[in-house]
Parts: C-alpha cells; structure tokens; sequence
C-alpha cells in the first residue's frame, strides 16, 4: 500500500472502534452520548492514534494491540477541543466547518460531553487494553504516559498557560513551552504510548519521542500560518482568529517567513530521528510531510 492508502487504512480502523467503543444510545444517556459523538466524529485528522498506530507497528507489535489507547488519546484530544471553545476559554462558534459543541447542545451539556469523553478514555484503555492480551505491565505504562501527558504538567499545563498570556506580549521560549505541552505533549504521548505497546527498546522510544516532539511543534507553526495565509472554507473555522483573540502567536514573533523555515527544520529533524528504523519509518516520514503541506 502507499501512504495514502495505509493512512486511511489506519483512520478507517480508529473509527471502525470508536464506534464500537461509544454507539448510539437509546436509554437515559442518550443526549451524553449524542454530544459525545456529535464532535468526535466531526471530522478530525486523527492524528495522534495514527501516529499510536504507527509506533506500535514501527517496533514490531501487533497493531490491533495499540487500538484501545489509540482511541483514548483521540477521545481526550476530543474532550480537550469541546472544552477549549467554550465560552470561559476561546468561544469558538465553529471546529472542523461545524458549529462547536456547545453551540448544538449548550455549555452544561458541552462540559459534560467533554468530561465524559475524558473518563471514557481510560475505561477503554483499561477495559479494552486487558483484552488484547499485552502484558499489564506495557498497558499500564502505556496509560500512565498519556495520563501524564494529559494532565496538569502536559496538556493542561499547556493550556493555563496559553490562558494567562493572552492580551500579552511574551517571548518566544514561552509560546514554545506553552506549545510543546498543550498541542505536542498528546503528539509525543501517542508515539511513546505506541511504541511501549508494541515492546519497543528504550532506543527505540527515545527516537520516536523526538520524532513526536518535532513534529508537534512543527504541526503547531504550521497552524499559526494557517491562521493567517489559509483558506475559511478549508480550515472550518474563520482565519485571523488568534490576533482577534489577542493570542501570540509564531508568526506574530518571528513572521511568516521565519515560521516557514521553522516548520521546514523541525519535519526535517523529526524524519531524521526515524534513521534508527531504515526503510521501516518511511510512513511516519510521509506522515509528517503530508501535515506540514496540508491546507487545514
């Protein structure tokens, strides 16, 4: 298969077990689980269980085992997307070309949905995990990487401080750290997750963290550009929304040259941590340049 076909290979398998995992209800959950849906499967990229998926094969295991915790990191990136358009947070009007979660159901239900998903993560890691029949002890670590990276010293931490520098001029080493934690620490969890799994050596994880870690940064200047050289239609959300918002941006510090040849040095360094794997890391390599030209 080419890329092409072995990335919607792997986005089909993510959606084929999300659905599983959290169908339509018709009983006193119903309006839960209909928000709940209603913005997981509004259309992501899902990429960080693609690149989970990914890892997982990449060091030699079973693919199928990495499949629950590939569901859960899209469930609390999901989570995380609801509650971050909020009205207390940015007020989005609209994700992915749709109103936001909120706008359907209103906040108590959008809140709700949000925690829902996030508790829902870790019942199918564990639940569905123990199935697969991975050692314990992989599973387990696997779960406590992502509940670190989702948490108050990741993604979260990421996010207060995105929070408390809106309206302010800060430097560029704090929009960095802002961005490694609260859009790469999920992108690095789902690599390092991944590669435990599937019974990677610490080598191996080391190289494919810092793949991760590149790419995340890389993935997030590449969003800042969007933001102003992108297309409405295209991106599902309107353009020029962080300078409305009084956001720092990449590009409001180093401009959109600059961002451009950040986000060419940081692809080029994730695919060169791939070197360890030879000819085996050519789909993350793709990967990462399909996400760096992308128009969305």
């Amino acid at each position: 298969m080419n890329f092409s076909q072995q990335l919607s290979s792997k986005i089909a398998m993510v959606d084929e077990y999300l659905e599983k995992y959290i169908p339509l209800r018709d009983n006193y959950q119903s309006a839960i689980y209909e928000a709940m849906r209603y913005s997981l499967f509004a259309g992501g990229k899902r990429l960080r269980p693609v690149i989970a998926l990914a890892s997982c094969e990449l060091v030699g295991g079973n693919i199928k085992d990495a499949v629950p915790i590939a569901c859960a990191l899209e469930m609390i990136h999901t989570y995380s997307l609801i509650h971050d358009d909020l009205p207390a947070m940015d007020n989005d009007d609209y994700r992915r070309g749709k109103p936001t979660n909120h706008k359907v159901y209103g906040e108590a239900v959008a809140i709700l949905a949000g925690d829902a998903l996030l508790n829902k993560a870790f019942e199918v890691a564990v639940n569905e995990g123990l199935k697969t029949g991975v050692d314990p002890a992989r599973l387990l670590k696997a779960i406590s990487v992502i509940a670190t990276a989702s948490g108050a010293d990741g993604m979260i931490g990421g996010q207060i401080v995105d929070l408390e520098s809106e309206n302010k001029e800060i430097d560029l080493e704090r929009l960095k750290y802002m961005h490694l934690h609260k859009t790469g620490a999920l992108i690095v969890a789902a690599a390092k997750a991944g590669a435990i799994i599937g019974g990677a050596n610490e080598v191996q994880i080391h190289a494919l963290s810092s793949f991760a870690e590149n790419l995340g940064l890389a993935f997030q200047i590449k969003d800042d550009l969007l933001d102003v050289e992108g297309n409405q239609e295209k991106l599902g959300k309107p353009v020029f929304s962080d300078i409305r918002k009084g956001k720092s941006t990449f590009v409001s510090l180093m401009g959109i040259e600059e961002s451009r040849k950040a986000v060419d040095k940081l692809s080029k360094d994730a695919v060169e941590c791939l070197k360890v794997f030879g000819d085996k890391g050519a789909f993350l390599s793709q990967l990462a340049q399909y996400l760096i030209h992308r128009e969305n």
